[in-house]
């Protein structure tokens, strides 16, 4: 981050009579580049310059000066630095709000220019319930904003955790990290904690939270030759004292519990998901959360693809206040 910016001193090329808390209307500026509006945009969400670079894809430097760049144009500081990161002054506050109706504008505009060219569709990736999970507000939102755009889902199973995005089967999906993110972008939604699934008359299925420990000689449902090998090591309870090899193979939802059901097989699960009867779900200690995220292309960026990460994004932070 630059000094100027850094140190809460006006920005190269601001004059001194600026009010570094005023507001900007943007009807006064001369022109507004949207890219800038975007980098801006990111840094307030993420409140931290360098999480915001990773997001954009991008290094920090070129990102800070592109924020000083559109400080100069505005002609007012937009960040203060904390000892965290950054928070919004009283003229970025007001940018925010601003800067996100007018991209927002924009991707409609992109997207109405799809549909009038004949190019309105958009195929949704889903692994498992994840649909579900991110609610019926996406549906209603994205509806909303784009209603002559066709809208196909595929659903995958757990062999591909990026739901036909690697393949180039899908423009955009709604998946659960960690997977092998190579090319690809997230948004983060949501984190679960892990539990592990076990039968309600399991001696284990009272505890308050186990460890990896506790399940050691137990027979874990196991994921496919071959799967995504960040997914693999995630879900397959590593660890955990069994032999490679041991536990029935499972491809679904419906697989992993009807094999705790029936044979007392012991799995992974995101905490907070509705189970059968005959089914609990105790906290795992020391695992990491499950992230619900959005994922597409990062060299894929079309306007339906953007307009549908950001009502996603959009959606979930209102859930989550």
């Amino acid at each position: 981050m630059g000094r100027a910016w850094a140190q809460g001193t006006a920005p190269t090329g601001v004059a001194s009579k600026t009010c570094p808390d005023a507001p900007i209307p943007l009807r006064y500026c001369r022109r507004v580049d949207l890219r800038l509006l975007r980098y801006f945009v990111a840094v307030a969400e993420e409140r931290h310059v360098g999480r915001a670079a990773v997001r954009l894809h991008m290094t920090q430097p070129p990102l800070s000066r592109a924020v000083r760049q559109l400080e100069g144009e505005l002609g007012a500081l937009l960040f203060a630095r904390t000892p965290t990161g950054v928070v919004l002054t009283a003229a970025g506050t007001v940018l925010y709000d601003e800067a996100r109706t007018l991209l927002e504008r924009a991707e409609q505009v992109r997207a109405r220019v799809a549909v009038a060219a004949g190019s309105a569709s958009l195929t949704v990736g889903v692994l498992a319930d994840s649909a579900e999970q991110v609610g019926g507000g996406l549906v209603e939102s994205f509806r909303r904003k784009h209603p002559r755009v066709r809208v196909n889902l595929r659903e995958t199973d757990f062999t591909d955790p990026t739901a036909g995005l690697r393949a180039g089967l899908v423009d955009v999906a709604l998946t659960r990290a960690p997977f092998d993110d190579r090319g690809i972008s997230t948004h983060l939604l949501r984190s679960d904690p892990v539990g592990v699934v076990l039968r309600s008359d399991d001696p284990l299925a009272g505890r308050d939270r186990l460890s990896l420990p506790d399940l050691d000689g137990r027979s874990w449902f196991r994921l496919p030759e071959g799967t995504d090998p960040v997914w693999r090591a995630f879900w397959d309870g590593a660890g955990a004292g069994r032999e490679p090899g041991e536990g029935p193979v499972v491809r679904t939802v419906h697989e992993c519990l009807q094999a705790v059901l029936w044979n007392g097989t012991v799995g992974l699960t995101p905490m907070g998901h509705a189970l059968p009867d005959g089914l609990t779900v105790v906290r795992l200690h020391g695992q990491p959360d499950s992230r619900l995220v959005v994922a597409w292309g990062a060299r894929d960026t079309g306007p339906l693809v953007r307009s549908f990460v950001r009502t996603a994004a959009v959606g979930a932070r209102a859930v989550r206040r």
